[in-house]
């Protein structure tokens, strides 16, 4: 080869390995451009109790980071860390200061800053730093109970109210069994709550306790100071019979999804009874779990009658198990009240209310909805025809249905139900007029004696 194709190759060459230097460069994971990403789970709020939960990722790996502590009087290093092996992710739980205590700032910030591994830079690599400003909240809600129920039956309800106080206020419920919370409505003045709660029937026990918490996670609980009165529910030991399953169930069988291509009887009564019946209530808790946040001074409910002249043909809590040839087949809890009187006689509730829901539903056959405020339910089950629809507000005595035997009914009758929060209760104590006064009138009547005189 000649001295001159010797020099035309050379800078050929150099410019090549240039250009494949900066394509290496450009496309290697080694000289990552992307810097460290931060980020905090928080609402920007802090009782510098719980540690701050940081999240740091990076593509090439994490170097370094430094958390600082900045208040108007110092700046405290909270951690710092030079990885030996680095991580594309790291989960940091930041641990409050010991001084927490004397720290009287209500606003800090927390400085996160991050170097990763690249050679991006001129082999210094990527850095982050990201600034959160937080509200140092170390204070518990305040909660006061004013004035409630005496007492609260196995299967009823009671009443409570109370004051609860917090600038950064984020949650506030009443604490039931397992897991149902009841949500307080405000009453009266501001600060000032209302719930009516409700001991389920199938529960051997209750313990209803006020649950506030704050923007920054700090809780306030106070128990409510109920007598619990037990009370015993009767056990209905059921025979099916044949003309039963051939005849109403066989039925029923046809109508629901849940049966469709079951020929057993057995099997169509267990599904019906279970299964829809579950179906059919889950949508009754779901209507009247809802409870509104307007504010009210007053609740006025007068005592619930809706059938005139009517036998109570079943109670009540009555747990049913049902058997046939001696063998255990299921069960089922009536949560509410049966009236009869006349054939396709007239509903009229002792009260107004907005109705929830006018349509069929399974078991419960036509069945009207209302609610009467402060999350107190009434339903109407088996009913011949309904007169109302959903979203009408009715007046009291109004007529709103007709007893009938829609859905699993044997006779023409109405299943009455009441229900707090979604949870059914004694529909005899709404029926009552002295338990009102005693547990509902005289509770409010006093609580705002007490608001009155503060």
């Amino acid at each position: 080869m000649s001295r001159r194709n010797k020099g035309s190759i050379a800078p050929l060459l150099i410019m090549l390995s240039m250009i494949g230097g900066s394509l290496f460069v450009y496309f290697s994971s080694m000289f990552e451009r992307n810097a460290p990403i931060i980020s905090m789970e928080t609402n920007n709020y802090w009782n510098m109790k719980k540690p701050l939960s940081l999240i740091i990722s990076d593509d090439s790996g994490i170097k370094s980071y430094k958390i600082i502590m900045k208040t108007q009087k110092e700046e405290k290093i909270l951690e710092y860390e030079k990885l030996m092996i680095s991580e594309n992710l790291l989960k940091l739980e930041v641990k409050p200061p010991k001084n927490r205590h004397i720290i009287k700032d209500k606003i800090i910030e927390i400085v996160v800053e991050a170097d990763d591994i690249s050679k991006w830079n001129m082999l210094n690599g990527n850095k982050s730093k990201k600034i959160f400003k937080l509200v140092i909240d170390k204070r518990k809600p305040k909660l006061n109970i004013l004035a409630n129920s005496y007492k609260i039956s196995r299967g009823g309800s009671a009443l409570v109210i109370f004051k609860a106080e917090d600038v950064n206020l984020d949650e506030l419920y009443i604490q039931g069994n397992d897991n149902k919370k009841f949500i307080p409505q405000p009453f009266y003045k501001d600060d000032y709550y209302i719930s009516l709660i409700a001991w389920p029937v199938r529960d051997e026990n209750f313990k209803a306790t006020i649950v506030s918490t704050d923007k920054a996670g700090n809780i306030s609980k106070s128990y409510v100071p109920l007598y619990l009165k037990q009370k015993n529910y009767r056990v209905s030991n059921i025979k099916l019979s044949d003309k039963f399953l051939k005849g109403k169930i066989a039925e029923l069988a046809e109508e629901f999804v849940e049966t469709d291509g079951i020929d057993d009887s057995l099997e169509q009564f267990k599904i019906i009874n279970e299964d829809v019946r579950a179906k059919n209530e889950a949508l009754i808790h779901e209507l009247t779990s809802k409870v509104s946040m307007k504010k009210i001074s007053k609740f006025n409910i007068n005592k619930m009658y809706p059938l005139k002249n009517a036998q109570v043909v079943a109670h009540f809590g009555d747990h049913r198990m049902y058997y046939y040839d001696g063998d255990y087949i299921s069960q089922s809890y009536h949560l509410g009240l049966d009236l009869a009187s006349n054939a396709m006689a007239k509903i009229k509730p002792q009260n107004a209310g907005e109705v929830m829901f006018s349509d069929y539903n399974g078991l419960y056959g036509n069945m009207p909805i209302i609610h009467h405020g402060l999350g107190l339910y009434t339903i109407y089950g088996h009913c011949s025809s309904i007169k109302v629809n959903s979203g009408d507000v009715i007046r009291k005595k109004e007529v709103i249905s007709n007893t009938g035997k829609s859905g699993y009914a044997m006779g023409d009758h109405l299943h009455f139900g009441v229900l707090v929060q979604g949870i059914e209760v004694r529909p005899q104590e709404w029926m009552d007029k002295q338990w009102i006064k005693l547990n509902i009138t005289d509770i409010i009547n006093s609580a705002k004696r007490i608001i009155d005189r503060n």
